[in-house]
């Protein structure tokens, strides 16, 4: 009693306590962190062992019996890697290279065999990927029937502005043209060209002859325009005066004679019912004269064609006479005709055919479409915004459209003037020698550049994406026929309240009609898509390999092995080298002097825990403890138990 009232006056628990807190305290299982730096990486077989939960007392640290499972593990060497990998992995082939190891030819000869198919495996993956970013693409051909929307049809009548409406200015040519042709050919075309008398008035100083050089602004470039053909070469010196004159023409001059319907056209049908005024369109044309359009954009109510065959379609019948045509211009008779869609323009030049007077002409249509697939697929845009030319006709891209554009831009960029051929830009005038004296030097330079495509219009001009042409097919017979083209020209003079002079070759019949309803389609699509081309790369990787994603997977998780590896190695090597330099031995030593009571709750938490809680020396000489073994650089050491928990850990000495 006087030993427990000597504790308590103290400040001291009972021995009894103690020791009874001693043994109810439960020992910590979890040992306190090494003090050596842990690898940079936890390896496969490197792991903090700790002590099991035996509650017994044992006079030694429990020893690890089997390799314990980390969350992320790695092997220690290229070796034990690959030996791995070969032995689990389902790729066939690879445990040859592991279950032959103590037979060098046969480990040889799988490894030859194993990379050689590796390596044609990767090269049919080249092949494959070469083919889809070529980016081919395949053919798909439908053909559908159904009603079909009747194209615009342009009819010219191959005639010119007649002399009635230009003969001050045409007589001029005409002149100098005769004298051209005395000088040349001696050959008096005077009962050719006209009936008149025309006097000389100094023509030379007007027009210049045919065989004149064609100079630059400065005269420092000339050169003759050679023709292989006389006749070639007088029509296309004519023309090219004939443009001279049209250039100084007002917009609004139109040619009173042509301008109404009736004198060009006897007859007009459509679908057996009569055509009206509201069905056509008027335009002139420089040298196909007075051009009429059916059906064009501006009908109000656009044809249709229900059933295929020649009465189902459009009926024309033209006047083709040549009373005023002006001869070295116009060197055929009849009319020329093109079929076009109704938002595009009509080219008489590069779509056009003739019609010959006498003839029923009878033109069979079957429509066809096209779609391309654009961006990496093809060179084609879909509405021109993304070709580098301005569309001078303000309608529908087509690739005519767009190449007529840009050599006009051409011509205006580098001729000062617009071609009388082709829409003019706002602010520019046509070409005329009077106002522009070189411009004829420039035209034939700039076709001959145009021609060989050093003006780059094929190749700015892409293609449409989407386009709509017109098969067609013709057919001709003599019309009218011998026995009926007495009371056939009798009623054309009295409906027309015209007289056909020369009866053969006044009159021309046309007859458009769609040959079938069907029509075909023609669109393009992707030879080899994504999924394609996996399931090519899926077949190649099973032909040779005999394997499927996962295993792909599993290549991955090696090559990620390999890096993570290398990169540990390279690492425990270089803090080697330059962080702890023989200090191994001298830090054991300094970690084993040091009391427990001086080191850091982080060095060992539980230890410096469990000590912090007991009474200090000064208070309690009684009470001494034991140092802990800090000069290992292994795991800390779990404390040793003897008879009770608590002796363990500390010790009660007697007073």
């Amino acid at each position: 009693m006087a030993e427990e009232t000597k504790r308590e006056v103290l400040g001291l628990k009972p021995k009894g306590d103690l020791i009874r807190e001693a043994e109810e305290r439960p020992l910590q299982r979890n040992p306190a962190p090494a003090l050596a730096l842990a690898p940079a990486g936890l390896m496969k077989g490197d792991k903090c062992e700790e002590p099991g939960p035996d509650p017994k007392p044992a006079a030694a640290p429990l020893q690890p019996t089997e390799e314990e499972e980390a969350l992320i593990e790695f092997h220690r060497s290229y070796r034990d890697l690959f030996q791995f990998f070969c032995n689990n992995t389902t790729i066939h082939g690879a445990i040859r290279l592991v279950c032959s190891q103590h037979n060098r030819m046969k480990t040889a000869f799988w490894a030859v065999l194993w990379l050689c198919t590796f390596g044609m495996m990767y090269w049919q993956f080249a092949l494959l990927f070469e083919e889809y970013f070529s980016y081919p693409v395949s053919l798909n051909i439908n053909l559908n029937s159904d009603k079909l929307v009747f194209p615009a049809v342009t009819v010219c009548t191959l005639n010119p502005y007649r002399y009635t409406q230009m003969k001050g200015d045409l007589e001029e040519l005409d002149r100098i043209t005769e004298q051209t042709l005395s000088d040349l050919y001696k050959y008096n075309s005077f009962n050719t060209l006209g009936s008149h008398p025309r006097g000389r008035r100094g023509l030379r100083e007007t027009l210049p002859h045919p065989l004149q050089l064609l100079c630059n602004q400065n005269k420092s470039d000339c050169f003759y325009q050679t023709y292989s053909s006389g006749v070639d070469a007088v029509r296309e010196w004519y023309r090219f005066h004939y443009i001279n004159i049209l250039s100084r023409l007002p917009d609004s001059f139109t040619s009173l004679e042509e301008d109404k319907l009736g004198n060009f056209i006897f007859s007009c049908r459509f679908n057996q019912a009569s055509c009206s005024q509201a069905n056509y369109s008027h335009f002139h044309h420089p040298i196909y004269g007075n051009c009429y359009t059916f059906n064009g954009e501006n009908n109000s109510n656009l044809w249709m064609s229900s059933m295929p065959g020649v009465n189902n379609g459009l009926s024309l019948t033209l006047r083709t006479e040549q009373n005023d045509f002006i001869p070295l211009l116009s060197t055929v008779t009849g009319a020329r005709v093109t079929v076009h869609g109704q938002d595009e323009p009509a080219f008489m030049d590069d779509g056009g055919f003739n019609l010959r007077p006498g003839v029923e002409t009878s033109i069979s249509m079957r429509k066809e479409t096209l779609d391309r697939l654009g961006g990496n697929y093809g060179d084609c845009t879909y509405n021109g915004s993304d070709v580098p030319v301005k569309n001078l006709y303000h309608s529908k891209y087509t690739q005519q459209v767009c190449i007529h554009s840009c050599f006009q831009e051409s011509m205006v960029k580098e001729c000062g003037c617009a071609y009388i051929f082709y829409p003019r830009p706002k602010h520019v005038e046509y070409c005329d020698y009077k106002k522009h004296d070189s411009w004829g030097y420039c035209y034939y330079k700039l076709q001959g550049a145009f021609s060989s495509d050093r003006l780059g219009c094929f190749t700015k001009c892409l293609k449409p994406c989407s386009v709509t042409s017109y098969k067609l097919s013709a057919g001709y017979s003599r019309w009218p026929s011998v026995t009926s083209q007495d009371w056939v020209f009798r009623m054309l003079s009295l409906q027309n309240n015209y007289t056909i002079k020369n009866k053969r070759n006044g009159v021309a019949k046309l007859n458009v009609f769609f040959k079938e309803l069907n029509y075909k389609t023609n669109s393009e699509s992707p030879s080899v898509t994504m999924v394609t081309l996996l399931s090519n790369l899926g077949s190649q990787w099973s032909l040779w390999f005999g394997s499927s994603v996962l295993s792909v997977v599993e290549m991955a998780e090696l090559i990620f092995d390999l890096m993570v590896i290398t990169f540990l190695m390279l690492l425990r090597r270089f803090r080697s080298r330059y962080w702890s330099p023989g200090r191994g031995g001298r830090g054991a030593q300094e970690v084993a002097s040091t009391p427990a009571s001086s080191l850091p709750s982080s060095v060992c938490p539980k230890l410096s825990s469990l000590a912090s809680s007991l009474p200090s020396p000064d208070t309690s000489p009684t009470l001494t403890a034991p140092p802990p073994a800090y000069a290992t650089l292994g795991p800390c050491p779990a404390p040793s138990s003897s008879a009770g928990a608590s002796s363990s850990v500390f010790t009660l000495e007697e007073p």
